[in-house]
């Protein structure tokens, strides 16, 4: 009996200006981003999906914008939300190490972390180490769910690390799985399919958001 795993990318995220709280810390600022107006949208007619029905289970990072793209999976499979850690985007660390890292890159900053995977700034998280957290809490999920329909909303970057697992990067340093480009979208659905622990096929789901 095969398992079915959706990886959901947030929708669009809102843009802030001016004076932040001096009291947050990156990474505080970092998982209270809310979704836009359009991300919204967007949030709800994802969760149209046809793919996206008969849910099981619903995971979501706790991060802010992860939780509002969750809720309307959860409204229309009429679950719960669950909540993990193991979910949240990389932390980012130092942004100061971050943007020098950078600095001379004509690349991405996902394509960078997916190059050099043992990097990370100051009291920041590696390419690796994410994903060995996000493997980890998937293996789980698999064992405990055989058989069921679960999707796990979460960020570009984090998908695009646990997807390493069974994808290659191509010249472009993009994600390829059977010589198909697996694209991570805000938002975007991404199918993987499980016989047990035993990947079977990874695909793009088609969104018109």
């Amino acid at each position: 009996m095969n398992t079915t795993i959706y990886l959901v990318k947030h929708a669009d995220e809102l843009k802030e200006n001016g004076i932040k709280n001096t009291n947050d810390t990156t990474q505080l600022m970092n998982e209270k981003y809310i979704l836009s107006v359009k991300g919204e949208e967007q949030s709800r007619k994802l969760s149209e999906n046809q793919e996206l029905n008969n849910i099981d289970i619903l995971w979501s990072s706790s991060y802010a914008r992860a939780k509002a793209t969750a809720k309307y999976i959860a409204y229309r499979n009429n679950i719960e939300i669950n909540i993990d850690a193991s979910l949240n985007e990389r932390k980012l660390g130092n942004l100061e190490d971050l943007s020098k890292w950078m600095e001379n890159k004509t690349i991405g900053v996902v394509q960078a972390y997916l190059q050099d995977k043992k990097w990370k700034a100051r009291e920041g998280e590696s390419c690796e180490e994410a994903t060995k957290r996000v493997t980890v809490f998937l293996e789980k999920i698999l064992e405990k769910n055989i058989g069921k329909r679960i999707v796990l909303v979460s960020h570009g970057a984090l998908i695009s690390f646990l997807l390493t697992n069974w994808c290659e990067l191509n010249e472009e340093l993009k994600l390829t799985f059977n010589n198909k480009v697996i694209e991570i979208k805000e938002p975007s659905i991404t199918k993987l399919t499980f016989d047990n622990q035993n990947l079977l096929n990874i695909e793009s789901i088609e969104l018109h958001v």
